[in-house]
């Protein structure tokens, strides 16, 4: 499988679990989000790390779909007024704009309980394998992961803060699923623990560039380029990497943070798919 196969594989399987059911609207709410076009960035992550390893990517389809998920779930949420006040999202009304926010807050929250249901109920898995995949997903859902990411981005808001509370930031919100992903993909494989640890380290590196650039784009892009609102970090006063070190070292460390994870990848078997989504971010910064 290339990359596009990957998505196509990953985003027919989400429409099929997330068949509308009575109550409709939570589920098309649910759906909205879901599948409304993404890069799908993390489940690709986790298919691939499967297949590194050895494993089927099949057998790790149902995993892929909870992180996304759970991904779409925090970006609900994040979107709402109470977080980050978002109108639009990957081109689109944010949920609580094209449906209501109590149905917002209740979609992300039947997301985040439907989630690991998948994996509980993954024939495939043994029930070892399923402890230490979903021990990874609360651990990135909860106040280990995402959660604090959130509360200190929010505790961020219109303050000065140094490198260290920044770089936990960007750890908990955007590097927290990027870990989660990969790491799951190794476990379903069965790949060791020092092959597992590498995983986590090329997760957080990763996600750590990925932020960083999105923190470029928000102040050289437009909305028609991103299909959000952008500016907006900048606008709340917010102290993201760019405001703190500039565009130009901005760049020059994404480009570093990157070249360091194509030095984890080839440490094992070659990845074209894990090095063009490298790629991919590489180009968006020059």
């Amino acid at each position: 499988m290339n990359k596009n196969d990957y998505i196509e594989f990953i985003e027919k399987h989400l429409d099929k679990y997330l068949e509308v059911k009575y109550p409709e609207k939570i589920y098309k709410s649910m759906r909205y989000s879901v599948l409304a076009s993404g890069k799908r960035l993390r489940p690709v992550m986790c298919l691939e790390a499967c297949r590194i390893f050895g494993g089927k990517v099949e057998d790790a389809i149902k995993c892929a779909c909870a992180i996304e998920m759970l991904h779409v779930q925090s970006l609900i949420h994040d979107d709402l007024p109470c977080m980050d006040n978002d109108d639009y999202r990957r081109g689109k009304l944010t949920n609580h704009k094209a449906f209501d926010e109590a149905t917002a807050v209740l979609a992300g929250d039947a997301l985040l309980s439907f989630a690991p249901q998948m994996i509980i109920r993954d024939d495939k898995l043994s029930d070892e394998v399923k402890l230490k995949v979903l021990n990874e997903f609360f651990t990135a859902a909860g106040v280990d992961g995402i959660i604090s990411g959130q509360i200190v981005d929010l505790e961020s808001e219109g303050k000065s803060i140094n490198e260290e509370t920044l770089e936990y930031l960007q750890t908990y919100k955007t590097s927290a699923l990027f870990k989660f992903a990969l790491k799951a993909g190794a476990i379903i494989a069965g790949a060791n623990d020092i092959q597992i640890a590498d995983m986590e380290k090329l997760g957080q590196k990763f996600g750590l560039a990925f932020q960083i650039c999105d923190d470029i784009l928000d102040e050289t892009s437009t909305f028609e380029e991103l299909g959000k609102t952008v500016g907006k970090d900048k606008n709340a006063h917010k102290q993201t990497y760019t405001a703190i070190h500039g565009l130009e070292k901005s760049k020059k460390d994404v480009i570093c943070l990157l070249d360091e994870c194509c030095d984890i990848i080839e440490q094992y078997q070659s990845s074209v798919i894990l090095k063009q989504i490298i790629d991919e971010v590489r180009e968006k910064v020059r």
